[in-house]
């Protein structure tokens, strides 16, 4: 069995480098990143429920994973997960491949297809279609 652990990486939380290597030394096996690009304001999906600032706040994954990974030598990094249907296919697999590069194989490549739906219709991806598409472009 393995461990691991997931997190919104804010400005605020633990940073990466720090978070990792804690996990390292207490033999976690992977250290997980969250993804938004934004929160809609005003929103329709899930607008009665209050998601908490780390949503608006979250960094970005493949920066705070390629932190994370270049302050330790074993743990896994992971995006739980990528919103792949939010980017460009090409940029994504160049992203995918270099913070693979850097942490020597590490990374661990967590895919979704998002659940707020005005979220990825900024992004000009049709919410009923999205999982077609997130398919396509993998």
């Amino acid at each position: 069995m393995e461990f691991g652990a997931s997190i919104f990486f804010t400005d605020y939380s633990i940073t990466p480098a720090e978070l990792a290597v804690a996990m390292e030394e207490r033999g976690f096996d992977s250290v997980w990143a969250a993804e938004h690009s934004h929160i809609p304001v005003p929103r329709r999906t899930r607008a009665d429920t209050e998601l908490g600032k780390r949503y608006y706040d979250v960094m970005d994954p493949f920066v705070t994973l390629t932190a994370a990974a270049c302050a330790t030598k074993r743990l896994k990094v992971a995006t739980g997960i990528c919103l792949v249907i939010q980017r460009d296919t090409i940029q994504t697999a160049k992203l995918v491949a270099s913070v693979d590069q850097v942490s020597g194989g590490r990374f661990l490549f967590g895919i979704g297809g998002g659940w707020n739906q005005e979220e990825i219709e900024h992004h000009g991806t049709v919410f009923a279609t999205r999982m077609k598409k997130m398919r396509e472009q993998i």
